[in-house]
């Protein structure tokens, strides 16, 4: 070959090279790429016969992926050994080029019905390899003998590159719309199985209420129906916030703006004359948070309702903030009644609160005249 066809060659090289880069960049394997790609790889060695092998793990061998040159029926079904006797298998397991100048006098490797039928003469294989791994083979077969060069390898394995990178693409695509996919079923069964919790816990909670609902009915003192009335209270808050579970926060969290109001509203449904506004910064907690802090101002409300306000009525303003202090939190119960009688400063709804304060590690300040009680619930989050 003179200067001038090496030179010719070498751009042909450098052409398909440069077009198959682009192709790959903006194509994937399963919109044609693959068979656009030994195509050229044809025209640049000029071989009328390439093939793309892919190993398939299962059955243990080479599947011709993609293929020009080759007869009806040929790509997509025949299949090579991917041992070291057959000329791609050994390229696959050593991750080396292998040249046979005639494969019908070779005594190392074995010559395959396909590469027989159609008169094949000179091989050249090079792996198509993966992050480290051979994913297959890209192979040239001519039918008259044919000493490739090294020039001519060198190409065959920058194309090998050229399409790996493109598999390699489409491989992490579709790892990543399964793991999507795949996160979205887990999601989903997740809702599931709260939605169904969420279902049962309310079933149990409905039951407790209508037992005490009969009780409550048999009871002849008033005094003893309010005690059933605040563990009526106590439950529906306990029920109102296990409604509130979120399944973004993995079932949870509550998000206590939401349940407060919710409360709040379950609340003021039998008052009349009383206004009870919620102002909430955005904040969740754990159920075994938001629970302890619903039963707080569930207890304050009702205690200001029963004790701060004769016919006329009133206002009730429930207050969450953050940020007071060192990440503490602050939850105030104001009202513009009359005041707590200041002969009762430690009655049992008093006892309550603090005692519920401290499951969330909090502490309880109150203040009453007669222009209005002010409760604080000083407590920071896990």
């Amino acid at each position: 070959m003179g200067a001038r066809d090496e030179i010719a060659r070498l751009r042909r090289h450098q052409q398909v090279l440069m077009e198959l880069a682009h192709l790959a960049a903006h194509r994937l394997p399963g919109d044609g790429l693959l068979e656009t790609a030994v195509a050229q790889v044809a025209r640049g060695t000029e071989i009328d016969h390439v093939k793309l092998l892919r190993y398939r793990p299962e059955t243990g061998d080479l599947l011709i992926e993609a293929g020009v040159g080759w007869k009806e029926g040929v790509v997509g079904r025949a299949t090579f050994g991917a041992d070291l006797s057959s000329p791609p298998g050994h390229a696959f397991q050593t991750g080396q080029p292998v040249h046979i100048l005639d494969l019908r006098r070779s005594d190392q490797y074995r010559m395959s019905a396909t590469l027989r039928e159609h008169g094949i003469v000179s091989v050249l294989n090079v792996p198509v390899q993966i992050d480290g791994s051979t994913w297959g083979v890209l192979e040239v077969d001519s039918s008259v003998e044919r000493d490739f060069s090294g020039d001519t390898r060198n190409f065959l394995m920058i194309a090998a590159s050229i399409v790996a990178s493109a598999i390699h693409r489409e491989q992490v695509g579709l790892q990543h719309e399964q793991a999507i996919a795949e996160l979205a079923l887990e999601s989903r069964r997740h809702q599931l199985l709260l939605h169904e919790m969420q279902h049962r816990t309310k079933n149990n909670f409905q039951i407790v209420l209508s037992m005490i609902a009969i009780q409550a009915a048999r009871l002849q003192t008033e005094n003893s129906r309010n005690v059933l009335g605040k563990i009526d209270d106590g439950i529906m808050a306990m029920a109102l916030a296990h409604d509130q579970l979120a399944p973004a926060q993995g079932g949870e969290l509550v998000n206590l703006p939401t349940y407060l109001r919710a409360l709040i509203a379950s609340i003021q449904k039998p008052l009349e004359t009383v206004a009870v506004d919620v102002r909430a910064d955005e904040l969740n907690a754990p159920i075994e948070y938001a629970v302890p802090i619903g039963l707080i101002v569930n207890e304050l409300v009702t205690n200001s309702v029963k004790h701060g306000f004769d016919e006329a009525g009133g206002a009730i303003q429930v207050e969450l903030v953050s940020g007071a202090g060192r990440g503490e939190l602050s939850l105030e119960v104001t009202d513009n009644g009359k005041g707590i009688d200041p002969a009762k400063p430690g009655g049992s709804g008093l006892k309550l609160i603090e005692a519920l304060a401290r499951q969330v590690r909090g502490r309880i300040e109150q203040e009453s005249s007669s222009a209005g009680t002010r409760t604080r619930l000083a407590f920071t989050l896990p």
